[in-house]
Formats: C-alpha cells, sequence, structure tokens
C-alpha cells in the first residue's frame, strides 16, 4: 500500500487510542509483525505550545519507522502550523488527521467525528494539512457521519482527494453509534467506490485476521485499521501479515506466552514512564484484555488488576497455569460497545454544513491523548 511516498505493507494500521498506543504497546505490536503504528491522538494547538506532555507522547522508539502521528484540531490555521513543525522538526515521517472520534469532550467542541458535517471547514483544514506538510503523506480517520441523518463520509471522502489526501480510513460507524452495534462494511465499500484515486482503509469489527479478510475481499477497501480487536492481542498483527502474506497460520499463544508478553508489556511501560508506580497502574487496564477467555481464578484476577509495583505483578503472573492453552471463541469484542443516546454538539451545529466558522478558541482540547 503506497501513502504518498511511504510503502506500507502489510497494508495494516494500529489505530490511535488515547492511553492505549503509547510506545510500550506500538513495540509489542511492531514486533508481531509489519504496518503502520499509530501514536495516541494529539492535539495541534498542544503541538504548537510545545506541551511538555504532548512532547512526551510523540517519542518514538529508534527502530520506529515510519513514525506516524495523529493529530486533532479545529482550526484551520493551527492545523498548518502544527503540520509544518512535524515536518520541519522531523517529528514523524506520515500525519494522520483525527475525524472520527465520537466522544462527547471532543464533539461537543465541533472537533472529531463533528466536525466533517462542516464540509468547508473540513476542506479548509485539510488544505492547509496538506499545504504545510512537505513530502510527509497526510490522511484522515473518520466515521460515517454524525448519525444515520447526517451521514458525511462521501463528501469528506471527495473533499479529501481534491485536497490532496493520500488516503482515508473510514470506520462504519456513525458517532451516535460509538462502539455499539455492528460496523457497516457496505457503507466501506461505497467509499472505495467513491474515491477510486486513493487508498481506502476499513475499520471496525475486526477481532482476527480472518475478519480482515473477509472484509477486504467484501468491500474491496485496500487495507484496514485494527483499533480494539488488538487489546491484550498484540499478535494479531502477526496473524495480519500472515493473511496479507497469503498464509493460513495463526497464532494462539498459550497462558505462559500471554504472562510472558504481560510482563514485557509492563516492563516496558516501567522503562517509558518516569514512575514505576504510573506505569503498573497504567498496565492494569489490559490485565483484563489479556486474560480474556481464560480460566484464572476471581483472586487472582483482582491482584493482578491491583498491583501498584513490576514485582507484585510478576507474583501474580507466576501464579498463572503456564500450561493452559488458548481458549476457543475469544475473538469477540473487547472494550466499549454501547451506543449514545445522543451526539453532543455545539449550539447551532447542524444549521449549515457549509458553514467556515471555526469554533471558539476553547473549542480545542488543552491537552493531548484524547
Amino acid at each position: 500500500m503506497k501513502l504518498g511516498s511511504l510503502e506500507v505493507w502489510p497494508p495494516v494500521v494500529l489505530a490511535p487510542m488515547a492511553g492505549i498506543t503509547n510506545a510500550p504497546f506500538r513495540t509489542l505490536c511492531r514486533e508481531q509483525g509489519g504496518g503502520l503504528f499509530v501514536c495516541e491522538m494529539i492535539t495541534t494547538r498542544a503541538l504548537v505550545e510545545r506541551n511538555a506532555k504532548t512532547f512526551k507522547m510523540i517519542r518514538f522508539e529508534p527502530s520506529e519507522k515510519p513514525r506516524s502521528i495523529q493529530l486533532y484540531g479545529i482550526d484551520p490555521t493551527i492545523v498548518g502550523k502544527a503540520v509544518r513543525m512535524i515536518a520541519d522538526e522531523d517529528l514523524a515521517d506520515h500525519v494522520d488527521l483525527n475525524f472520527g472520534c465520537p466522544v462527547p469532550k471532543v464533539t461537543r467542541r465541533g472537533g472529531g467525528s463533528a466536525l466533517p458535517y462542516k464540509r468547508n471547514l473540513l476542506r479548509a483544514i485539510l488544505r492547509e494539512a496538506v499545504g504545510n506538510a512537505g513530502t510527509l503523506p497526510v490522511t484522515m480517520k473518520m466515521r460515517k457521519g454524525i448519525d444515520d441523518d447526517h451521514l458525511t463520509y462521501l463528501d469528506a471522502g471527495r473533499i479529501a482527494v481534491e485536497e490532496g489526501v493520500s488516503a482515508i480510513a473510514l470506520h462504519g460507524r456513525t458517532a451516535i453509534q460509538h462502539y455499539g452495534g455492528t460496523a457497516d462494511w457496505e457503507a466501506i465499500a461505497r467509499l472505495k467506490e467513491a474515491v477510486p484515486e486513493i487508498p481506502v482503509l476499513g475499520n471496525g469489527d475486526i477481532w482476527s485476521a480472518d475478519d480482515a479478510r473477509r472484509m477486504m475481499d467484501r468491500t474491496g477497501c485496500d487495507g484496514v485499521v485494527v483499533g480494539r480487536g488488538c487489546l491484550g492481542r498484540p499478535w494479531l498483527f502477526a496473524d495480519l501479515t500472515a493473511m496479507c502474506d497469503g498464509r493460513d497460520e495463526r497464532l494462539r499463544p498459550g497462558l505462559g506466552e500471554v504472562a510472558a508478553t504481560m510482563d514485557r508489556h509492563a516492563t516496558l511501560m516501567v522503562e517509558c514512564f518516569d514512575s514505576e508506580w504510573h506505569a503498573v497502574s497504567d498496565f492494569r487496564k489490559h490485565v483484563g484484555w489479556y486474560l480474556k477467555g481464560f480460566v484464572v481464578g476471581s483472586d487472582l484476577r483482582r491482584r493482578l488488576a491491583t498491583s501498584e509495583t513490576l514485582a507484585g505483578l510478576r507474583e501474580g503472573l507466576a501464579e498463572l497455569d503456564p500450561d493452559q492453552p488458548w481458549p476457543e471463541g475469544v475473538d469477540v469484542p473487547r472494550g466499549k460497545t454501547n451506543p449514545r443516546d445522543r451526539v453532543h454538539l455545539p449550539a447551532g451545529w447542524l444549521d449549515d454544513p457549509y458553514d467556515l466558522t471555526v469554533p471558539g478558541a476553547d473549542a480545542e482540547l488543552e491537552t493531548s491523548g484524547g
């Protein structure tokens, strides 16, 4: 898959996920297979203002190539400055723009999945981003729209092509669906038909490499974006690489191998963060995802999920049965799944889809990470 000057193989992308796709998790996934591994969402204003937390979040390992940053922004001028900064200071090799985030604190400011409804504002942001990127490829990730009455993905796709975007990723859900229901893969197929000039990547309900194969066969998309499917499953990228290479083997690690991966994940986080307590506390949310489907007693699960030190975590991991085989039927949804009853939007946001007014100065998130 070609993204501007970048050659990406296999055509697989790790979706940016707040609090998840930091350098340690990207390392684990990258060790399993190839593709493009995107860091957590970075706020354009925080980047331009050189926010210390944001600069820590765009720290890449020396072996990370290509380096990929996803930006969130609602002001074309600030987005342009952020992209120019990335290009001029060699902060990354690829820029992705977030127009898919459905969380209320983003959409109520007019950002994320709310923004493509404002066609002219979207065009202005894309124009500034591409125009300031130099040789860096600029891609975008979006949803179908705000809800079924306000679908925007086909209009947004054509605007992206006209403004020189290198590829589009479509999550086959609307903002109001959040992560509930079933992803609409047919929408991915329709987008691919509408923008044959550039690669289209499909996102939504990929829990296994076989799901990715079915999506690509059904929609004709050029690649896939994997988010929740790799939670507690970094080896999914080995399966995806095998699938793209035409091989049938799939990794099914036993509990001993899973425990070793958990240990390595937590260790990498301790090495990355300044505080062992912070690193281990942050790792704890991964415990349930790694152990999903395995037979593990409730007391041991609780102790693993409340560990405060690496030594304490390792004590619990040593109690897991290393001979327990991979459980069947666990390639199922993980993470948030519930739809929303409404999408939080700025007052009057739906009045004029072509209004170019930039949301107020306080509309952009103060810090990165979603």
